[in-house]
């Protein structure tokens, strides 16, 4: 039986709306320059001064966006989160700017990298609350699930782009480069988000600042999907993907014998998946057992880590970070769009903060943790161990009967 154009081409509804095409192309060509950024980053620093340093390189930026993010989230629904938007942007674009110039006069040092590392992070944090909250402005709620297809079609692609643009760049030119071209993808999304409309809603009641952080977290406490899922995130992050991040450039060399293609490579089908996890959530937009589909797929995606993390074999290694992909890709658009969709406007930035917040508040001392014990045991045992304790973490939850009654 052939399939409808609409419902075949719904994922694709939201780009009808001119100020989301302008958010959405924006956030295209900045998210591109993000992972390369962190790619090439990530790479300067291991090359400079080993996998330890990277550790407090991602320490440091995540405490920083730590830092901002609830008083962010509180700002985003007390003010304009367009102008936000752009002043996130702003600040970020003049950190990169101020590395790529240190970097390409052959001065650059580690405390430079922690220092850009900490402002990025600020502004990550003011960024991330805004920038959930103003999708809902640009787009009908029938059209939720549609945006956040595109918008993680966006991110995702980024992983595919963002490593093989920065391998493109970094070998031949060098790392100067590739950050050069983050700070100018900064200043393409503050022109695009300034270009937009967004409408207008009933902002949150000026109660200040910490006031009005607590009437989110009392909002998020009453709500078991959100509070459970946001804490469970905060020791999965801390589990899985810290250790991930501080060692994975340490897996590739010793386990496979590669270098920083091939750690690039894992990135972008990373992408590849994600992409793929995204477009499928588009097309079929679930509006049943949300949170139980959610769970099996992060279950999914922590033991397929624990496989990518063991395996002798790089081909496995490319082929179950695909499968992560694609579990990702589905997952996080899920988990946005009811997010999007069932809290209340003048409280979503506030919700995403915390969200974030929680889901990331054990990240320093996971990525400290990791630092220190990189030396004790092989990186893929390391990465494991953490990868399928996480995978146990979701199994408890999908056993809770609250969970199958969230749509």
């Amino acid at each position: 039986m052939a399939i409808p154009a609409a419902k075949r081409l719904r994922g694709l509804e939201a780009l009808r709306h001119r100020d989301f095409r302008l958010l959405f192309f924006g956030q295209a060509v900045s998210l591109v320059g993000d992972i390369a950024f962190v790619t090439a980053l990530g790479w300067k620093t291991f090359t400079i001064a080993g996998s330890t340093k990277l550790g407090v390189v991602l320490v440091c930026q995540s405490v920083a966006l730590l830092t901002t993010l609830l008083i962010g989230g509180a700002l985003a629904d007390r003010l304009s989160r367009r102008r936000m938007m752009i002043f996130a942007d702003l600040l970020r674009l003049g950190a990169v700017a101020a590395l790529a110039a240190i970097d390409s006069s052959g001065n650059l040092t580690f405390p430079v990298i922690v220092a850009v590392a900490t402002v990025v992070g600020l502004g990550d944090g003011l960024f991330y609350p805004a920038f959930g909250g103003i999708v809902p402005l640009l787009v009908e709620q029938s059209r939720l699930a549609s945006a956040n297809s595109l918008i993680g079609v966006a991110r995702w692609g980024s992983f595919m782009l963002g490593p093989a643009f920065a391998g493109f760049l970094y070998e031949p030119v060098g790392s100067a480069a590739v950050f050069a071209a983050d700070a100018c993808s900064f200043l393409v999304s503050a022109g695009l988000v300034y270009a937009t409309r967004p409408r207008l809603i009933e902002t949150a009641t000026r109660e200040g600042t910490l006031r009005e952080i607590v009437t989110g977290a009392r909002y998020v406490a009453a709500e078991p999907w959100l509070w459970v899922t946001i804490t469970l995130f905060g020791l999965v992050l801390m589990l899985q993907l810290a250790p991930q991040q501080v060692l994975l450039p340490k897996l590739v060399a010793e386990q496979w014998g590669r270098g920083v293609a091939a750690y690039a490579l894992l990135t972008t089908l990373l992408g590849v998946g994600t992409v793929t996890g995204t477009l499928l959530f588009g097309h079929l937009q679930p509006r049943r057992r949300r949170g139980t589909i959610s769970y099996v797929i992060w279950a999914l995606n922590s033991a397929s880590l624990a496989g990518l993390a063991l395996s002798p074999w790089y081909p496995l290694a490319g082929a179950l970070s695909v499968l992560r992909g694609l579990c990702i890709g589905f997952g996080v658009a899920i988990w946005d769009t009811m997010l999007m969709e069932l809290v209340p406007e003048n409280l979503l930035s506030r919700v995403i903060s915390l969200d974030y917040f929680g889901s990331f508040g054990l990240m320093p001392l996971g990525l400290a943790f990791s630092a220190v014990i990189a030396g004790l045991a092989g990186p893929g045992t390391i990465i494991a161990a953490g990868a399928l304790l996480s995978t146990g973490l979701f199994l408890v939850v999908l056993t809770r009967p609250w969970l199958r009654t969230v749509d």
